[in-house]
Order: structure tokens, then C-alpha cells, then sequence
């Protein structure tokens, strides 16, 4: 069984993100998907395109939340990617 992959898009002090985050690893707990956390300030690229938007949640590369997350848009697009 191939697992979700889950991007947050993120930046330091954004109270939203932490927020975020914390809701994906409690997602985590009923529904398996690796979870990774990038930096946009990391890459001017992603900074330009999300500066305004973050939280930003990929599920396996589909922009599927941002701010205000809507988690269960998350939980459905990964529950899609189990069935």
C-alpha cells in the first residue's frame, strides 16, 4: 500500500502553521500519510507563491488547503488516495 505524501508550507512565527501542523499529526494518528514541513522563506520561489496563502496542505502534489485550512478537505483528499 503506497502512502500519502503530505506537504505543509510553512514559515517561522506563523501562528496559523503551528496550528496546521499540529491538526495534520493528530490527522496522522487515524490516517497513515508522511508528513514533511517546508520552509517558504527557504526558496524565494515558494515565498512569492505562497507568502499570502500559507498554510499551505499538498496531498500528494494537489494544493488541497489553505488558509483557513479546511481539514476536512485534507481528510477526504487523503481518504481518496486510500481507496
Amino acid at each position: 500500500m503506497l502512502v500519502a505524501q503530505v506537504v505543509l508550507y510553512s514559515r517561522p512565527g506563523c501562528h496559523l502553521c503551528e496550528r496546521a501542523m499540529a491538526a495534520l499529526r493528530r490527522l496522522r494518528a487515524t490516517l497513515p500519510f508522511e508528513l514533511r514541513e517546508i520552509d517558504i522563506e527557504s526558496d524565494p520561489d515558494l515565498e512569492r507563491r505562497f507568502l499570502l496563502e500559507i498554510p499551505v496542505i499538498e496531498v500528494d502534489g494537489v494544493v488541497v488547503a489553505s488558509a483557513p485550512v479546511d481539514m476536512a478537505a485534507v481528510r477526504a483528499a487523503l481518504s481518496a488516495t486510500r481507496g
